[in-house]
Order: C-alpha cells, then structure tokens, then sequence
C-alpha cells in the first residue's frame, strides 16, 4: 500500500523558523564540479583522464553514492564534455539511470543505459578496472527487452562480484557490489541471506573507511530491517556528519533511528534534511521536492510516535507549501498525511470522515483512505458506513493490483480492516481470527517502516474484548518488531495492569515516558506519570 505502511508512496516544509535555523546549521553547497567531494564524504575513484578532472569525478561519483541522481547526471555529463575520451564518463552516467531500491529502469530508459555502455566501450578504457566496471553495468543494460528485472540485477551483482574479488582494496567496488546485494534482497532473492552478505562487506569496509559515502549509505540500506536495524547504528550516527550537502544522506539515518524508535534522533535527522532539499530546490541546484516530503513524512511519525502532536500537525501544515512540486500532488501528500495523523491518534471520528483528493491518480492512496476509513468507522460505532468503506477498500485494493499486476489475494490491510468491521457488527472471534490471519501474512515480510505492526493492531482487538493476557504477548512481539511505538508501549501498559503485573506495567509506562518529547501533547504520555506517581 502507497501509505498505510509509508504514508505517502513517494519520497513533499516545515516551519520556516525550523526550517531556517536547520538551513544555517547545513548549509546549501553550492560547489562547482571543480571541487572535490568535501560535505558529500570522501571518494577517491581513480581514473584515467586525458584532462584534469579526477576531483570532479569523486565528487560525481559522492553524489551517486548518495543517491543524488540527478546532480550526478549533471556532474558525469560536464565530465563528458571536459573529457570526451573519458569511457567512466558515461559509466557514471549509465549508472545514474539505474536508481537502486526506487524505481527500476522503464523501457526507454534502459535503451538509454545500453547507449550509454555502448559509448564507453567504444571509446574504450584505459585499465582492467575500469573496463571491468563497464562490463559490470553493461551485464545490467543488456540488450534484451525480454530480460526480467531480477536476471539484470543478477548479472550486475555478479560481475560487480568478480570485479570486487579482483580488486580487494577498491572500497568502491565493494560499496556497490553490496548495494546490489540489497537490491536482490528488496527484489525477494534471498533477502536476509543478502543483507547479512552485504552488512559483513560493508562493515569492513566501514572500519577502514568510514567517510566513504557508499559505505554508510549502503550499509544502513542493508540493516533497513526489524531484525538487522542494530547493525546499521554506526552508519548512521556517522552518515550525515560526513555528507552534509546531501539531503538523502541527513534523512537516511533516521531509518535506523525508526526502526529502533529513536524518536528524537529522528526528528532532528529529518528538520535537517528538509532543510536541506528544500534550500536545494530554492537554489535552483537541484528540485528535490520528493526528499523534502520523505524526510516530513518520517518527521511527522517521529512526532506523534514521542507524543508531540502540536508538532506532528505543524508538519501537516507546511507540506501544502513545499516549492517544486504541483499543487495537486501536495494536496494529495497531506490527505497521506491527515490519515497517519488520525490513525496513530486513535481519532476514530476523523478517520471515518478522511476524504480521498479529486482526481487523485493512485489506486493505493484510496487503499490507504479507506482502510482508515473502514476502521474509523468501526470503531466509532458505525458499522454500516465501515461496511461500505471495506467494498470500496477491496475495489481500490483491486485496481492497485491491477496497476502494479501483483496477484489480488486479500492484504493485511484488507484483513486488518475486515476484522475491525466484524468486531464493530458482534462478530468478535470472527475479528480475532482474521486479525491473526493478517499477521500470519504479515510475518514474512514485516511491517513496513513507517506502519503499524499487525501484531500491535490484534493487541488493540484483544484488549477491546478483555483478553489482557493475550492483548499483552501481542503488544510484546508487536515492540519487537517495532520498538517504541506509542499505542503499543500504553497498550502493553495497560494490558499488564488489567492483568495484574504492575511491575511491568510500570516498565512499559517508564519507557512511554522516556520516549514522550518535550513538548508532550498526548493523553497517553499523561497518564502514564499519573500511573508512575502512584505506584512509586
């Protein structure tokens, strides 16, 4: 689903005073391809070059590494002109057409890279290494539209394999051979197997040498999971230290601050890097309207999962004023963000009445509204209004699939929404069987990084019918996956009280508190000292 699980599909500004003091803190760069890699980390990717311009292809290569794909374009293309017997030239620029872990390359693009690989080998490299890492992203731009997704990405780890294995001590290599291990991973080929491949590359790698882009960047990629979020820690305290000038690179930390729930580090990850995207677009560099979104869609979650709901909203608030995108785009991002809103607040009333945008393009956004809407409802005490808004959750869940040609079998969130609406109608067992059964399917694959955890929304049903004990061991495996969740810490809170275990419950609330912001505006957070105050 677009949302429900990241809260809006695709990666839209904060309070200006925010905004403003976070632009001063990381400031803008504003460098020529003169310069060297500097705020994006440290590359050193030596070429053979006919004129002077290795600083500008570290640099190029910086912003690859950072995912900054369409300012490396721009470096690899001024690279071209400056050298046009540089083959690396437009193996940098075959490269930043294949967006790893975003969007795999369409038709005309991949026509595209093949031009690009075809102009590199005609001019031809200059040493084994650089023609071996052209034959590494030609395996990939291979000549054949009847070539899957998953048969590129292979051959393109592969030779990636074989070009690292020759040249050990190219920390290059090994970034990008790793980043293709993730991709395999992300694409269901042997995806925890892959992520531990990659996160013992990289941390070697790490080790030596920590300012390399690649190296951090990739390896918080690689443990972008509940089971693995702990090894991509280092990176991530490291990550934006070392590549201010990158708006990715001040988001991506927070990842592993989420999937850990540290909520704080977080935001303060998140006010940077919109800063930082927004003054991009500003300044004519680069329109990284998409980075500004992603980083308030985490901001916004890191708010409300710390109790700052005044905040959360603020972020609502200014996403309708992020420079570069449509105004139709931006509406349909804050209804994204108004269903997160009500949602984690448990405002039942506001989610039934979520609206979907006119002529919002996306099957999935109407997935996501009304999934919320369904449960909204049904937990507001309107069953028949939560019974229509399931039809239109499985017609909208149907021209998703349609669209993305995945199998129509019914989804966690169809089951989630479906439980909800038998346990609005008295069918209670009924709602716990089909919660159980959405995290069944769930269990797999895991939640998504900004979602709710399955086994959190069973401990909710259970709760609502009494079952403390089992509302507990739900609440518990529901943190597991996905530490520091507010519901689930009040919830686990409550549920051990019912049940009798105040020692626990004064653990979980004690770690409520922790996890509550400053500024707290959450009755949860609230009751959790009044809770703590009487049980010293």
């Amino acid at each position: 689903m677009r949302n429900r699980k990241m809260s809006v599909g695709f990666c839209s500004t904060l309070l200006l005073c925010v905004l403003s003091c976070a632009a001063q803190q990381y400031p803008s760069s504003a460098k020529t391809l003169a310069s060297n890699s500097g705020r994006l980390g440290e590359v050193q990717f030596p070429v053979s070059f006919s004129g002077s311009v290795q600083s500008s292809f570290n640099r190029a290569v910086a912003l690859l590494h950072s995912f900054q794909y369409a300012e490396s374009t721009v470096a690899f293309q001024d690279i071209a002109k400056a050298d046009p017997h540089c083959a690396m030239a437009y193996w940098g620029l075959a490269m930043s057409l294949y967006q790893q872990l975003w969007n795999f390359p369409d038709p005309a693009t991949l026509t595209k890279g093949h031009e690009y690989v075809e102009k590199a080998q005609k001019i031809g490299a200059k040493t084994d290494r650089e023609r071996e890492y052209i034959a590494a992203v030609t395996a990939f731009y291979q000549n054949d539209p009847k070539l899957s997704q998953i048969t590129r990405t292979t051959a393109y780890s592969k030779a990636l394999a074989e070009l690292y294995e020759q040249h050990p001590d190219d920390v290059n290599a090994g970034a990008f051979y790793a980043l293709s291990l993730v991709a395999l991973a992300q694409d269901g080929v042997n995806g925890l197997a892959n992520r531990k491949h990659a996160i013992a590359i990289l941390d070697k790698l790490f080790a030596t040498h920590p300012d390399n882009p690649g190296v951090d960047h990739y390896l918080i990629h690689a443990a972008d999971t509940p089971q693995l979020a702990s090894f991509g820690l280092a990176a991530a305290r490291n990550y934006a230290k070392i590549a201010p000038d990158s708006a990715h690179a001040l988001h991506m930390p927070s990842h592993i601050f989420t999937r850990l729930g540290y909520w704080q580090e977080s935001i303060h990850s998140n006010i940077a890097s919109a800063a930082a995207a927004e003054q991009a677009t500003k300044s004519g560099r680069d329109n990284e309207w998409s980075y500004q979104i992603h980083a308030m869609t985490f901001l916004e979650y890191a708010y409300l999962e710390s109790g700052q709901n005044a905040a959360a909203r603020r972020v609502i608030n200014e996403v309708e004023k992020v420079p570069g995108d449509s105004a139709r785009d931006l509406a349909e991002t804050r209804a994204m963000f108004n269903v997160t809103y009500a949602v984690e607040n448990h405002d039942w009333k506001a989610a039934a009445a979520l609206t979907v945008p006119p002529g919002d393009p996306y099957p999935s956004d109407r997935e996501t509204v009304y999934w919320a809407r369904t449960i909204g409802a049904a937990r507001s005490g309107s069953p028949a209004a939560a019974h229509q808004d399931f039809l239109n959750l499985q017609r909208a869940s149907a021209d998703a699939n349609k669209k993305t040609g995945e199998p129509s079998n019914e989804s966690v969130e169809e089951l989630e929404a479906e439980a909800w609406l038998d346990q609005s109608e008295g069918r209670g067992l009924q709602a716990i069987e089909k919660m159980r059964s959405a995290v069944d399917k769930e269990g797999p694959y895991g939640v998504d990084i900004l979602g709710i955890p399955a086994e959190e929304m069973l401990g909710d049903l259970l709760l609502e019918q009494h079952h403390s004990r089992q509302a507990l061991i739900a609440y518990r495996a529901g943190l597991k996956e996905s530490p520091n969740r507010l519901d689930a810490l009040y919830g686990a809170a409550r549920a051990a009280s019912l049940a009798g275990s105040t020692e626990e419950a004064k653990a979980y609330y004690q770690q409520l508190v922790k996890s509550c912001g400053p500024a707290v505006g959450r009755k949860e957070c609230r009751k959790a000292k009044v809770f703590l105050a009487k049980n010293e």
